[in-house]
């Protein structure tokens, strides 16, 4: 699939076609805007690192805008409903349990595998006619004025290609090419911990509970998956997570229920594992002259909870929706400072949210580990509590964008 050769203008560019920035292009149908999606790595690809091996738990804010795209049909056969959410600290007494029923809906979100996800937006953007797409390829240079930007894109066996745009929209996560090449900073920090992932079989199938321990290594999670089994996001340190795994599959086993007990059972079979490196990257502002950041180019954040992208996809929706009610220049400071404006508050509670509980169950000062269990048992007693927390992958926003609502954009 490739542009026309012919045409070098657009409205916007959108770099990165990951989970985040796929939606946005598909996010763009009805709007008079025209677009080019620019991504250096086909979906379907075993070196597509957005479409691998991992896990999303989406929130029900994120399963209503998949609807509103047209794509939730596709992902929800593989979708496992959240219908119990079990939280605790590993070796000490504390523990909360939140059950979706008792809050009055179906479930508190959906975990579907990545793959599942990257298929069904790449099917939706086949059919899109108001974007082009550039696959395989990168920018490797950019040219701000005034009034357009202008990219140079390396097409591979192609060549190279100009294009010009109104508005850019980096969508090229963690380690974003736009976010530096338009001068925004972005702060980094090191958790010291490496996320292993793996899917497990248990010796009787999962009920729909997420389960969230918190070990002295860091969170281990462990998710309903469609098939009766679970997938396993375990948090340790570098050299712990390097042995961990090299290990035989009995052996992993027999590890991981050492640290997460029977509650799912006895864990019997072990899938293909993974790691990846744990960093909390915030950039220290989303826009720039012609240029805005969504998703991981605006805040990776650490797995915990699993909000980063449902994050990722509310700053999409709420572009889009700008995009769509705006008549001038998609690229305007104005639009670009409402934009930013109305995502300051979700993207600062949730970051400061998943942050405080890595660094809260993180702390093994004396005493920190009773206050915690008491909180949590507290927390247990306490439906206003419960409820609350229940809401938190809707965002922390009072505004909420329309596609997160389950409306259209116009």
């Amino acid at each position: 699939m490739s542009a026309n050769a012919a045409t070098t203008q657009y409205d916007i560019a959108i770099v990165g076609g990951g989970m985040v920035g796929a939606s946005f292009a598909l996010a763009l149908r009805g709007t008079p805007w025209r677009a080019v999606l620019i991504e250096g790595v086909a979906p379907d690809s075993t070196a597509q690192p957005s479409f691998d091996e991992r896990t999303t738990a989406l929130g029900n804010g994120s399963r209503q805008v998949f609807q509103a795209l047209g794509v939730w049909q596709a992902m929800a056969p593989h979708a496992a409903p959240i219908k119990a959410i079990h939280v605790s600290d590993a070796g000490r007494y504390g523990f909360a349990r939140l059950d979706a029923t008792a809050q009055g809906v179906d479930a508190f979100g959906y975990v579907v595998p990545n793959r599942v996800i990257g298929r069904a937006l790449w099917a939706g953007l086949s059919e899109a006619g108001w974007v082009d797409v550039l696959m395989p390829a990168r920018p490797v240079a950019i040219d701000t004025s005034a009034d357009s930007l202008a990219l140079t894109v390396d097409c591979g066996d192609s060549g190279q290609r100009r294009l010009t745009c109104a508005l850019a929209v980096a969508a090229d996560g963690a380690q974003s090419m736009l976010r530096t090449a338009s001068g925004l900073s972005a702060h980094v920090e090191d958790y010291g911990q490496v996320a292993v992932v793996v899917n497990v079989a248990a010796d009787r199938p999962n009920d729909g509970t997420a389960y969230e321990r918190f070990t002295p290594t860091g969170p281990l999670a462990v998710l309903p998956l469609p098939d009766g089994s679970y997938t396993v996001v375990w948090t340790l340190r570098p050299d712990r997570a390097a042995a961990v795994l090299q290990l035989s599959d009995e052996n992993f086993l027999t590890e991981l229920m050492q640290a997460f007990g029977w509650r799912a059972g006895r864990l019997l079979k072990v899938g293909r594992r993974g790691s990846y490196p744990l960093k909390l990257t915030r950039a220290d502002a989303t826009i720039a002259n012609r240029t805005v950041l969504v998703g991981n180019s605006a805040q990776a954040l650490h797995p915990v909870a699993g909000q980063g992208f449902n994050l990722g996809l509310r700053d999409a929706a709420t572009l889009a929706e700008l995009l769509a009610l705006h008549t001038g220049d998609p690229g305007s400071s104005a639009l670009l400072q409402q934009f930013a404006d109305w995502r300051a508050q979700d993207r600062r509670g949730v970051t400061r949210f998943t942050d405080s509980l890595v660094k809260l169950f993180a702390d093994q000062r004396p005493g920190f580990g009773v206050a915690r269990n008491l909180g949590m048992l507290l927390f247990d007693l306490s439906p206003t509590a419960k409820t609350a927390l229940s809401r938190v992958s809707w965002g922390f926003a009072g505004r909420m964008p329309r596609l997160v609502r389950g409306l259209p954009l116009n």
